[in-house]
């Protein structure tokens, strides 16, 4: 993960703590982060997602030779196939051999 990664799951965390009390998203967001590789990849040379706010994920899946990014944003998806990388679904994940 990149520290914008990071930063954008942070900020998510907080917005489904409020969303649901009930669930720890801040010990889940804690492992999450614990266990993760930082990277500081580049930028991509030009905007590729709709939201380029996207492009983050995509950067450091350049920059770590990533194959599968795994996301239920519609919008990374529809750049699936950039630089070889596939963007797949959770449950694409889980029920697809990779």
């Amino acid at each position: 993960m990149s520290p914008d990664i990071i930063d954008e799951y942070v900020r998510v965390a907080e917005r489904l703590s409020a969303r649901y009390p009930g669930v720890d998203v801040q010990r889940i967001l804690a492992l999450i982060v614990q266990n993760a590789e930082v990277v500081h990849g580049s930028p991509l040379p030009v905007p590729v997602c709709e939201d380029s706010d996207d492009d983050k994920f995509l950067a450091c899946a350049v920059a770590t030779n990533v194959e599968v990014i795994v996301s239920g944003d519609k919008k990374l998806r529809a750049v699936s196939g950039y630089a070889g990388i596939r963007v797949v679904t959770p449950r694409q994940f889980v029920d697809e051999p990779i």
